[in-house]
């Protein structure tokens, strides 16, 4: 009887797990399909629009760019310079030293000549308090503003503060560390000015500089990265930002901008709370409680994504803060879907509830779930003696083969589009890694996963740790070097 059980229980995984993954194959695939029109019309539409005409333009909504910095000393004063060189007509850069324990805040105030000063701080989110907050007394950085508050233990609680004290209607929140390119806040604040449902966010696709050649805080020279893990999350990172979200976009179901980058109403980001900061995952927390806001108060909005290359950060490299890193992001993941658990298959959040909320619940916290057990079936199985080993290996060959293609594709669409990098072999280099992730990186992926799951059944502390980065001032190449010294004694004559 047991027996019997137990071959029939075996029959209807094995079922279960072909049905779920042509499920899955067929949703990506879709998936791809609405990105490539989304994307082919941004093509066009940029074709013949002048980002001149919002540069020059008097009407232009102003912009406040938050960016929390927590002991960033080492690149704080080439970061904030960088910030403050964005190409837009009407906006101010906001820097919250949350609690800094190293030099982050003497040397803004010994490099921008900060004084402190008396600010109608209007706490709006309920933050940490703020100790003081500085101006520039040099006309060169007159839209520079420095918030000293006590640590706040999250990246939200400094982001509100940010909100606070920003005296524009919009604000694009980033990390200190990140390389953001000139013209983002002209491209992220267009479909701001010219959809004519509201927008309520908008976001860009994240690059990764861990290998990049990075001068003064501006981004010299693209490379694929050089390291282990730094490479597998370039693919991962290319086919999450050029495929699915620019999918979601279309569909105008996205759940998450990224805290890395993103522009926001600040009105609505107010009305929905603002940052959670008890959140493992606050971007994409704050993303859905705007959304449900909108639809409480029955407003059409929409949240774009943008399918440009704006912002390079630096990835963990090591295995142990790539691991902190993913555990907290399956963490705060498990952590939205239950807080928010009223929208799935609600048809009061529209589209956001009936497909986006479902999918991310069947589909992104499911799959490690489904990917774990199915590893035990098969050692189960083999141990046994009971695997059907034509089975197997054409369900094996039937997802490798998926996951490649798809990676791939991306990497090639990417290429073929936006040429971000300086030679074919590094193109090359990314499609042999895309041969190789589902079987050394991708696992890992999974077992982060699974233990952000079991953190948050448990409770457990999560400490996210210090990423030791290996800083943005990397050494330009010999050949680089070589081409500026030339143009530099080309100038003195």
């Amino acid at each position: 009887m047991l027996k019997k059980a137990l071959d029939y229980l075996i029959a209807f995984y094995e079922v279960f797990m072909f049905d779920y993954a042509s499920v899955l194959m067929f949703s990506y695939s879709i998936l791809v399909v609405l990105s490539l029109f989304e994307i082919r019309k941004y093509l066009k539409r940029k074709s013949y629009i002048n980002l001149r005409s919002i540069l020059t333009s008097p009407h232009a909504p102003g912009i406040t760019v938050i960016a929390p910095a927590y002991n960033e000393g080492l690149t704080i004063i080439n970061n904030v310079h960088s910030l403050l060189s964005l190409n837009y007509p009407k906006f101010e850069v906001v820097i919250i030293n949350d609690g800094s324990t190293d030099h982050t805040l003497q040397k803004l105030i010994e490099n921008f000549n900060l004084v402190a000063i008396d600010y109608a701080y209007n706490e709006q989110i309920i933050t940490q308090p703020v100790r003081q907050i500085y101006r520039s007394g040099n006309p060169a950085f007159f839209n520079l503003l420095v918030v000293d508050k006590v640590n706040g233990k999250s990246k939200a609680d400094a982001s509100n503060a940010g909100i606070n004290i920003s005296s524009y209607p919009y604000f694009l929140c980033t990390d200190v560390d990140c390389i953001i390119h000139k013209d983002t806040l002209l491209k992220l604040i267009k479909p701001f000015i010219e959809e004519s449902t509201k927008v309520i966010a908008t976001g860009a696709a994240i690059r990764i500089s861990n290998s990049c050649e990075i001068q003064n805080g501006f981004m010299v020279k693209v490379k694929v990265p050089d390291k282990f893990l730094p490479l597998f999350q370039e693919l991962e990172y290319i086919r999450a930002f050029l495929l699915g979200r620019m999918a979601w976009s279309k569909l105008n179901a996205l759940m998450l901008v990224s805290g890395g980058l993103g522009l926001f109403d600040k009105e609505v980001a107010i009305s929905a709370g603002g940052y959670d900061h008890k959140s493992f995952g606050e971007d994409m927390e704050l993303i859905t409680r705007m959304r449900i806001y909108m639809h409480d108060i029955k407003e059409k909005y929409l949240v774009k994504y943008i399918p440009e290359s704006l912002c390079w950060t630096e990835v963990p490299a090591t295995l142990k803060v790539f691991g902190n890193q993913r555990t907290r992001w399956s963490r705060g993941l498990a952590q939205n879907l239950w807080l928010h658990k009223k929208i799935i298959f609600n048809p009061k959040y529209g589209i956001f509830g009936m497909l986006s909320f479902p999918y991310w619940l069947f589909f992104e916290w499911l799959a490690p779930i489904i990917e774990a057990t199915g590893i035990i079936y098969y050692i189960y199985v083999i141990v046994t003696g009971q695997i059907n080993w034509e089975y197997a290996v054409i369900l094996l060959v039937y997802v490798y083969s998926f996951s490649v293609m798809i990676t791939i594709f991306a990497v090639l669409w990417d290429e073929i589009t936006y040429k971000q990098y300086g030679s074919k072999a590094e193109v090359f280099k990314l499609c042999l890694a895309a041969l190789v992730e589902p079987i050394f990186y991708h696992p890992l992926v999974v077992i982060f996963a699974i233990k952000g799951y079991l953190y948050s059944l448990t409770g457990k502390t999560l400490v996210w740790g210090n990423m030791q980065r290996s800083g943005f001032e990397k050494k330009l190449s010999k050949k680089l070097q070589q081409f500026k010294s030339n143009d530099s004694i080309k100038n003195e004559k």
